[in-house]
């Protein structure tokens, strides 16, 4: 059997509402255009807001969903939708800062079956998978260990990373507790052993960090998990 050509030109679909002045959104195209360069392909994304998201054949023929910061979002089931869609799928999937917040609530409620899963920054009632940092991480940088053997970990091509965040929530205690019990498996922690990035480990690419490894395409440094996001995209 004959494998399919690598694709040259790839279908970004960057679902979030954008703000031009959030800093993430500013880095995002830059970190694209530089990993498109690199891999010798064309990138070509679309701004999907979050209101506009209403089904998944909003999501068809995308290449890569890249669930981006800044959060609450207009339209969380929006959110919600395409972390489920690039799940079901088996689509290249990037989630950040809200991205990768969103994406754990949906495994929560579609896979691990809690419904009432919640985010403390804009629900009341429900079981929280994500909750108040107990320091808040806007606008600062820490280090990062990751797993060995993991999609991060090759894209970085090393264990220990230094990258900047701008959020005020992440995984509570009471769901950290499952996430080892699943597919969705821990891949990076801070220093202090809280959780920072995961990975679905039954899908080709699919990849959440509370940080915002984007941002260093503004200070012109490649972005190794937008380049790893491209080549899975590009299979």
């Amino acid at each position: 059997m004959e494998l399919s050509p690598e694709k040259d030109t790839l279908r970004i679909a960057l679902v979030g509402d954008y703000n031009p002045e959030v800093i993430a959104h500013q880095a995002i195209p830059l970190a694209i255009d530089d990993a498109a360069a690199v891999l010798d392909v064309t990138a070509d994304y679309d701004w999907i807001a979050t209101a506009e998201l209403n089904s998944p054949e909003d999501l068809v023929g995308y290449d890569a969903l890249w669930l981006v910061p800044a959060s609450p979002y207009q339209n969380a089931e929006g959110a919600f939708l395409a972390a489920r869609y690039a799940r079901e799928n088996s689509i290249p999937f990037l989630g950040t800062c809200g991205g990768f917040q969103h994406a754990l609530i949906e495994y929560a409620r579609d896979v691990l079956g809690w419904h009432d899963a919640a985010h403390a920054e804009t629900d009341s009632e429900g079981r929280m998978v994500i909750a108040p940092l107990a320091c808040s991480l806007v606008e600062k940088s820490e280090l990062i260990e990751l797993r060995a053997n993991t999609l991060i970990a090759r894209a970085y091509g090393r264990l220990t990373i230094e990258e900047g965040y701008h959020c005020n929530y992440g995984v509570s205690p009471e769901f950290a507790l499952l996430l080892e019990k699943g597919d969705m498996r821990v891949t990076g922690w801070d220093e202090q052993g809280e959780i920072r990035a995961v990975e679905l480990v039954t899908h080709p690419f699919f990849v959440g960090t509370l940080f915002q490894h984007e941002r260093g395409a503004l200070a012109g440094r490649p972005v190794p998990l937008v380049q790893a996001m491209l080549r899975a995209a590009r299979r």
